[in-house]
């Protein structure tokens, strides 16, 4: 971005061509002349390099002061730097693993799979804000704590698997996991976004009571049930037989979700496929979105000296050339 500080000045150039004119019109008129009685003999001299330069010095001239007027209008570049102003929102990604989730009622394979492409599209539609990750079965413990590093928390969250921690649903142990994470959060927004597909059924913490603990520590807690209505087919590898697949009923404790979310001051959401887990993760964002301020200001390079030098060249050339050179005698 260039721009001219005194650009008023940029109205001297008009002179510029006056002179010029003046010099090969007006200038004609002025010279002097001697009459010979035969030019025969001096045409055939042919033209010396100093009458094919005589119009060096004007040239030169000019020249210079096209460059000093260009410098005195002090052109810059301008650099546009932004300052962003941020209050960011810390998040736990909470996900279930127990076994319930090799479930394929969500397309193209189980729950867990679709649940981590989901999780993963909502990492990366994030930005300035911190993220981290619990996953829990029977026991809960920290994928990867509050970061910045989305690259790294993608590469935790491809790891989880079923069969990481002893089955079983221990949903309040996974809350108290979550908000010890957020304890010493000093954002703006502390929130927490439970996934699971089933019944608390494991863990020394109740769910209600670790969701009152988070309450008290300012975490929101979004929840979500995963899973159709009614029964899915869930896979069984038999030794002998191979893999088969069985009904299983999906039993959910929806009340006791919209529980812990209304404690928090949350939501509870129910997915019944994988369109509907993606569509809740990226409401849950637009509900959950940093304000960003950005402050824009811009950086200013004097480039004045790239007009100024070459003309003070040029200027003591062209003294040097009329006092030598072109000098003309009265």
């Amino acid at each position: 971005m260039i721009r001219f500080a005194n650009n008023y000045f940029l109205l001297l150039l008009l002179i510029v061509p006056v002179i010029a004119y003046w010099h090969f019109r007006a200038g004609k008129r002025r010279g002097g002349s001697l009459r010979f009685s035969d030019l025969s003999t001096v045409k055939r001299l042919g033209h010396s390099l100093s009458l094919r330069l005589r119009h060096s010095l004007v040239i030169l001239r000019l020249l210079i002061i096209t460059l000093l007027i260009l410098a005195m209008a002090r052109p810059q570049a301008g650099q546009k730097e932004e300052e962003i102003l941020t209050e960011g929102v810390d998040i736990i990604l909470a996900i279930d693993i127990s076994s319930s989730m090799k479930a394929e009622d969500f397309k193209p394979k189980n729950r867990l799979h679709v649940a981590k492409q989901v999780v993963a599209e909502f990492i990366q539609g994030r930005k300035n804000d911190r993220l981290g990750m619990v996953v829990f079965a029977a026991k809960s413990f920290t994928q990867c704590p509050l970061t910045l590093d989305y690259g790294i928390l993608l590469t935790f969250l491809d790891q989880i698997d079923i069969g990481l921690v002893e089955d079983g649903t221990a949903i309040g142990m996974a809350i108290a996991t979550c908000v010890n994470r957020l304890r010493d959060s000093d954002a703006k927004s502390k929130v927490v976004i439970l996934l699971t597909d089933g019944i608390n059924n494991r863990g020394e913490i109740d769910p209600v009571t670790a969701a009152k603990a988070a309450r008290t520590m300012g975490v929101k807690i979004y929840t979500i049930g995963a899973g159709k209505r009614g029964n899915a087919m869930y896979p069984v590898d038999d030794p002998v037989f191979g893999r088969r697949y069985v009904r299983m009923p999906v039993e959910i404790d929806e009340a006791m979700l919209q529980e812990i979310a209304g404690i928090t001051g949350a939501r509870y959401f129910r997915a019944t496929d994988g369109e509907a887990l993606a569509s809740i993760y990226h409401e849950i964002g637009e509900m959950e979105k940093t304000e960003i301020k950005t402050k824009e200001y811009i950086r200013y390079t004097e480039l004045f000296w790239y007009f100024l030098v070459p003309a003070m060249i040029l200027l003591g050339g062209e003294i040097v050339l009329a006092n030598t050179r072109f000098r003309k005698i009265p």
